[in-house]
């Protein structure tokens, strides 16, 4: 695809931000202004703060690249505030980003479509955590509906562990919710330009795909080509696609699945700004699919102009 960096006039690249996620977003976020820049686009670096719209006004830009994880730039708000001025950014709208980020409404939207989801139960203060073991089995995990990169999430082994479990993921979200536990491989599928690319398959370690697995483990292995037979990843190629759309997703992002010891695929998350990292998925993923790092970063750029002509 050959694309014009002049089109594109003079780009802010958000990143940092407020959220537990501001040491990824302000590494994802450098690594997108040197790929525009060595482009030939006309790019800066913005650390969004509470004066990011009068930065963005003040400043001349024509169009926002959101390199912002968590909250504040993956939930709708930092969307909410580029409708409000006016100015075209990457990825998914308010609405896809809102929902994509609160995992417990994108699991209720997944299950009144039919699509494969592990059963769960939200915890509060006054949950009887036997109960929720009896229910759902154990091992569970217990997650914070809110954040990203695996923050405040535990896996748990018995119902005894269910509260303090509770207690470390309502650090970071008033809504927490467990999981039922799937036991079996992790695979993630990036989408660009509504396609699914190769999936990856994740090896690690730890108990599940957690934040150190994610960004400072060594031992963490990604297999793209992941593995699968032929009908097998179109299957999960096309289950990615399909929860993507469900949720209103456009532009680029990735879809977090499971697959069971019986060969089923379970969707865990829809990621609406994934890491750009030296460890991330997505540039691992469009790679695989003769996309070099530069050109995925134009490429999600160039969603901003769709969004410009809507």
């Amino acid at each position: 695809m050959s694309l014009d960096p002049r089109q594109f006039g003079r780009v802010a690249v958000l990143m940092g931000g407020w959220s537990a996620e501001r040491e990824v977003s302000l590494v994802s976020g450098t690594a997108v202004l040197d790929a525009l820049r060595l482009s030939g686009v006309d790019a800066e670096a913005i650390d969004a703060g509470p004066d990011v719209l009068d930065r963005l006004r003040e400043g001349g830009y024509a169009r926002a690249f959101i390199a912002l994880h968590g909250r504040g730039g993956e939930d709708g708000v930092i969307q909410g505030a580029l409708e409000l001025i006016g100015m075209p950014y990457t990825g998914s709208g308010v609405m896809a980003s809102a929902l994509c980020m609160d995992k417990l409404m994108t699991k209720r939207l997944w299950r009144g479509m039919d699509l494969p989801t592990p059963a769960h139960a939200v915890l509060d203060a006054d949950t009887d955590f036997e109960a929720v073991a009896e229910g759902l089995g154990l091992p569970l995990i217990v997650k914070p509906a809110c954040e990203g990169s695996s923050i405040g999430m535990s896996r748990v082994t018995d119902a005894g562990g269910l509260q303090q479990a509770h207690a470390e993921a309502a650090r970071y979200d008033a809504q927490v919710f467990a999981e039922q536990w799937i036991e079996g491989e992790e695979y993630t599928v990036a989408i660009l330009d509504d396609e699914a690319l190769p999936s990856i398959r994740l090896e690690t370690p730890n108990a599940f795909y957690d934040y150190e697995a994610k960004y400072h483990s060594e031992e963490t292995r990604y297999h793209c080509p992941s593995g699968l037979g032929e009908q097998d990843e179109r299957t999960l190629r096309a289950l990615a696609l399909k929860a993507f759309r469900a949720c209103g997703a456009s532009g680029w992002g990735r879809v977090d699945v499971l697959r069971d010891a019986q060969g089923r695929f379970w969707l865990i998350e829809v990621n609406t700004v994934p890491g750009m990292t030296g460890h991330s998925l997505v540039p691992m993923a469009a790679r695989a699919a003769g996309i070099e790092f530069d050109e995925l970063v134009l490429r999600i750029l160039a969603t901003s102009l769709q969004r410009e002509r809507s």
